[in-house]
């Protein structure tokens, strides 16, 4: 097990790089540029959480929704399918550019910076080659981007997409069931419609949408998801992603995350080769 020096990252990533390392659970890398995709991939979330913000983009329930049809059908539902023929780089980067033309949720709005993050990442060649067929709509999301969630918020760092439940949200409203936010900190998260704001500021605005003389609290809900980057780095890096063993994060036991690779189970180490 190779130990790293923590003045190799700055910033962000080396606060995020901290923080892993001082956990409980230890974490395993194929290599240090592996490691330091993921650093890269998560302050682009927060980049592209920012954009968003700044955007302009509207919050809107799915009825609602609206988006720029030069490069979006509108469907149904309220989802934005990419038209075909146009390329899903420049379809994603329109909503940062003209997010006055755009109005979704909050877990469209979530799946949006996903995306940016990604595409930022990974470049526009390796996007438009693995995510053509874009539908931003709820939770639907690309296979390519192979979302994990694990069943607790206290293993979360900076650009893991978190939860505020609302249990008892006014039907009439079920948009604000709940506020998938961004966290960029501690205590500071961004919800689309809220902005970046800590949980206190989040309940306080949940709270004030609940059905009359309700005395539940809106809360933090006990997971928190985020892209699979070691595969997306194997994309990046231009590998052939069949060989890929997916990893499933099921449960945290005893302050442990167990993770399923192949048909084995394993405690995920933080194995760092330097090259």
């Amino acid at each position: 097990m190779n130990s790293i020096d923590p003045s190799l990252f700055s910033g962000m990533e080396r606060a995020i790089f901290m923080r892993k390392d001082q956990s409980p659970i230890v974490y395993r890398y194929e290599s240090l540029t592996q490691l330091r995709f993921e650093l890269n991939l998560r302050i682009k979330i927060l980049e592209a959480a920012n954009g968003l913000l700044r955007s302009k983009a509207a919050f809107a329930s799915f009825k609602k929704s609206r988006c720029n049809t030069i490069f979006w059908n509108l469907t149904a539902y309220g989802g934005f399918a990419l038209k075909r023929g146009d390329l899903p780089s420049t379809a994603i980067r329109d909503i940062f550019t003209n997010g006055a033309l755009y109005a979704f949720e909050c877990s469209t709005a979530m799946v949006i910076v996903l995306y940016k993050a990604v595409l930022d990442s990974i470049g526009e060649y390796r996007f438009n080659q693995y995510f053509a067929d874009l539908l931003l709509w709820y939770w639907v999301l690309d296979k390519d981007l192979r979302y994990i969630t694990i069943n607790s918020s206290r293993e979360s760092y900076p650009g893991d997409i978190l939860y505020f439940n609302n249990p008892d949200f006014i039907p009439d409203t079920p948009e604000w069931r709940g506020e998938n936010v961004v966290k960029f900190d501690e205590n500071l998260y961004y919800g689309h419609g809220i902005g970046i704001t800590n949980a206190e500021g989040i309940i306080a605005v949940l709270n004030k949408i609940r059905k009359p003389n309700s005395t539940r609290s809106a809360y933090l809900l006990e997971q928190a998801s985020y892209p699979d980057f070691k595969y997306l780095f194997h994309i990046a890096a231009g590998r052939s992603s069949d060989h890929y063993v997916y990893e499933s994060v099921q449960q945290f036991n005893r302050n442990l995350i167990t993770a399923k690779i192949g048909l084995s189970r394993q405690i995920r180490v933080f194995d760092i080769c330097n090259h």
